[in-house]
């Protein structure tokens, strides 16, 4: 039993810790101070249920459904095209002594669910990292599996949780002009590089 969840706990860490779109808009949001909480809960919430459905059957799935991958490869690779380009427009903006918390910067509590919402469910790599890796791994531990399941939904909560709290405590340094344009510009190329990455994935895929 207790194998099985700390099995779960580093086999889900290992996953969620390459920084992403998830890891990128977390700590955005924590910097910001703009429901940084609720953000790592969705974060949490998401991967327990993108877990629990590849250990239990929905890794498979989806393997076995190359259209529905393509589906959501292009939709992923599509936003976060759009994303990046909003995090590099934020970076070119005309410098100031600290970063400028206006209307316009602002997000709306539904706008920052939707956005949260999109950069896991409409990100490909999640599915992979979760579904089909997880899955594939946490069946093997036969009866088990709720075991795994639950140490590596305490990985993603333990992290999400630490992640965003660590920059709200931090927005006083991060909010500064300087490291808000430097943070936005690795957001941006974060999100461009694995828009180009999924974007080449899914030409092979159909070339196959």
């Amino acid at each position: 039993m207790l194998v099985a969840y700390f099995q779960g706990i580093i086999l889900g860490m290992a996953m969620i810790l390459p920084i992403g779109p998830q890891n990128a808009f977390v700590l955005s949001q924590g910097i910001r101070r703009q429901y940084p909480v609720m953000v790592a809960a969705l974060c949490a919430i998401s991967d327990a249920i993108l877990i629990s459905l590849g250990v239990f059957g929905g890794g498979a799935l989806l393997a076995q459904s190359p259209l529905l991958l393509q589906l959501v490869t292009w939709a992923g690779v599509a936003f976060l095209i759009w994303y990046g380009w909003g995090a590099f427009r934020e970076a070119l903006k005309p410098n100031s002594d600290t970063f400028s918390m206006d209307n316009q910067t602002l997000q709306t509590r539904y706008r920052i669910i939707a956005t949260v919402l999109a950069v896991t469910w409409l990100n490909p790599h999640v599915y992979l990292d979760t579904v089909v890796v997880l899955g594939s791994l946490g069946e093997q531990f036969g009866d088990l599996r709720l075991w795994f399941v639950i140490g590596a939904v305490t990985a993603s909560i333990i992290w999400f949780f630490s992640l965003a709290l660590l920059a709200a405590w931090m927005a006083p340094w991060l909010q500064k002009s300087q490291a808000q344009r430097g943070i936005n510009l690795v957001v941006g190329s974060v999100m461009w590089v694995i828009a180009i990455q999924l974007a080449r994935h899914a030409f092979s895929g159909l070339l196959a």
